[in-house]
């Protein structure tokens, strides 16, 4: 088994789904990756495979996320590794089978809700993600009425989880978004 690469995790994804705002979010969860692949001196390309694959199962199993990771990765020659890194984004949420314990894993749960806030907030701004700092974000994080169905418990837990700090990762989400915005859509 090869290393999934960011091209054949784009080719998996879309076998499984169809509806455009999946395929941003992918984007958005894969950009965040990489830069926080950047950020441990880790591939960026794996780990932005890894995020553009993270929610494979959900449109067809949106109550049953995280398992039925492996049934579609497996066959497709995904490593076991990768496999549960995608699996481990829904510990304690939809599943407890694989609790995050690489810096891939962790960094995979803090920013899969934390860039559906970003977006919501670039989505606000005329600008977009251009110019986006990050102290003006986390005065959006605060407000709990905003982007309200982004689970600000889990993205903590994610971050605490990392060790690093919420404007931090913050950061790099931030970078790695509008380093592909047209692909997320913004």
């Amino acid at each position: 088994m090869s290393k999934l690469t960011l091209a054949r995790a784009k080719e998996l994804l879309a076998k499984y789904t169809s509806e455009e705002h999946l395929f941003h979010h992918a984007a958005a969860v894969s950009a965040a990756m990489g830069a926080m692949a950047e950020a441990y001196g880790e591939d960026k390309d794996h780990w932005a495979a890894i995020g553009w694959l993270h929610d494979v199962d959900y449109e067809q199993y949106p109550d049953e996320h995280c398992h039925h990771v492996r049934e579609f990765l497996a066959p497709a020659g995904v490593d076991e590794a990768d496999i549960k890194a995608i699996i481990s984004h829904g510990y304690g949420i939809t599943t407890e089978e694989a609790q995050p314990a690489t810096n891939l894993e962790k960094s995979l749960f803090a920013v899969d809700e934390l860039t559906g806030i970003i977006q919501a907030y670039a989505l606000m701004r005329p600008e977009r993600l251009d110019g986006m700092a990050v102290k003006s974000l986390k005065k959006k994080y605060k407000d709990k009425k905003f982007a309200a169905k982004c689970n600000r418990e889990i993205i903590d837990r994610g971050i605490e989880n990392l060790g690093m700090e919420l404007g931090e990762v913050m950061g790099h989400c931030i970078k790695g978004m509008q380093e592909h915005h047209e692909e997320i859509g913004l």
